[in-house]
């Protein structure tokens, strides 16, 4: 084990209603995207992930409920924040902005309506760090910073003193990766450790992207070495002293029929023919990474002109092959937590291989690398929950509950002190 030459705060704070009681040490959330467990299963029996063993082992591993849609964006905001959708403003990648009637990214804190955790925490004093993989997740988590490093994989080569509070990083984790890589998360986890060793840092929150997930099965080959690579830098985690606590944003599945091709629900189009026109389809997983998913997820919102009957086109939408689920505003808000005004008059989810988009004009599918693979639905919401140390009396009660992925921080800060003070 590492020894860390400077003093770490533990001073308790209280953010968005919920207590944090961080112990004297580094404190380490991990959101590994798109890590369904069958990842973490087969490389695990493959024997390539014993550091994730013993954390199992000595602490903590079960499956928790992410948060819907099961997208990037929504789940590491809640995340962030230990709050559903509902709450933190944040429910799509891609959204229509209520205020300019835009369809824009939510890639600005403008839209994260609550303070997060990593903001109170650096007010008591702890050094904190965001590291991202996409640059897309780095203004938006950072919000609230004043002096907490924040910088993604993706921009390491453009870090400034005076946006990122780190004026160097390649010099510490090694050259700027490509973002469509494997090597763009494993730099997430080798910066964090570098982060930690040099006394930069000591209260992380490090995001993986979700290339790999996207372009390889779980018992993949490459799928497996780089989880076995992840594994290794979380063993480096380890050895210094670190409460580590993974957990996903969401799952991952194949999302083609039986001849390998795209299994996709072109809504929009069907709408239309059906409808007489006028209906929208936003597609929520759109993002700049087109060559991941293709702006194809297993949600969408749909927003209808007023002459049309919102029961009667649910009915109808509920009926088509590849949909499960198919919501109206106040059904989204109560039944997935969703922000309002993000929802549109129908909320619809697909089935564990099919997804939804606008129109086959609106999706570039020959950018994908590789077959279609992606998330957004019901059968991508589980995710697994990973602690280094053992849990209370407390926490194993929320773990055999309705445990969340955005329950991260409160396991990793809380865990072992309650446990120390129950034993």
């Amino acid at each position: 084990m590492l020894e860390l030459q400077h003093t770490i705060a533990s001073t308790p704070f209280t953010i968005n209603g919920r207590d944090y009681h961080p112990p004297a040490r580094p404190i380490v959330a991990i959101c590994v995207d798109g890590c369904a467990d069958e990842y973490l299963n087969t490389a695990i029996a493959h024997g390539r992930m014993p550091n994730v063993v013993k954390m199992s082992v000595q602490g903590y591993r079960g499956v928790v409920r992410g948060a819907l849609p099961s997208f990037t964006n929504v789940n590491n905001c809640a995340i962030v924040t230990g709050l559903p959708p509902r709450q933190t403003g944040i429910g799509g990648n891609y959204i229509i902005d209520p205020q300019s009637g835009d369809e824009v990214m939510t890639n600005s804190s403008r839209f994260l309506k609550p303070d997060t955790i990593l903001a109170a925490a650096e007010r008591t004093g702890r050094k904190v760090a965001m590291v991202t993989a996409k640059d897309k997740l780095r203004e938006l988590l950072a919000k609230g910073l004043e002096t907490g490093i924040s910088f993604s994989a993706e921009k390491a080569n453009q870090v400034t003193a005076e946006v990122n509070h780190i004026a160097d990083v390649e010099s510490l984790a090694g050259p700027t990766p490509a973002i469509y890589s494997g090597e763009a998360s494993v730099y997430v986890l080798r910066a964090g450790v570098a982060l930690i060793e040099q006394g930069l840092a000591d209260f992380l929150y490090l995001s993986t992207t979700d290339y790999m997930q996207h372009r390889y099965a779980p018992d993949a080959p490459e799928a497996i070495d780089f989880y076995a690579a992840l594994d290794e830098q979380i063993g480096r985690l380890l050895a210094l002293d670190a409460v580590v606590a993974l957990t996903a944003d969401h799952g991952m599945n194949a999302k083609c029929d039986t001849d390998g091709q795209p299994n996709v629900v072109y809504l929009e189009t069907a709408l239309n023919e059906q409808f007489g026109g006028g209906c929208r389809v936003i597609c929520p997983i759109t993002d700049p990474y087109v060559a991941h998913h293709g702006a194809l997820g297993s949600a969408v919102t749909v927003y209808l002109p007023t002459n049309l009957d919102v029961n009667d086109v649910a009915a109808w939408i509920r009926d088509l092959p590849g949909v499960t689920e198919v919501h109206d505003k106040a059904s989204a808000m109560s039944q997935l937590e969703l922000p309002g005004d993000h929802v549109g008059d129908l909320f619809v989810l697909a089935a564990r291989h099919a997804v939804i988009g606008r129109t086959p004009e609106h999706h570039d599918l020959s950018q994908l690398h590789g077959s279609l693979r992606s998330h957004g639905g019901r059968y991508e919401e589980l995710v697994p929950l990973i602690v280094s140390e053992p849990l209370s009396d407390t926490y194993r009660a929320v773990a055999a509950g309705d445990p969340r992925n955005f329950d991260l921080f409160a396991f990793a800060c809380n865990a072992a002190r309650t446990a120390q003070a129950e034993s």
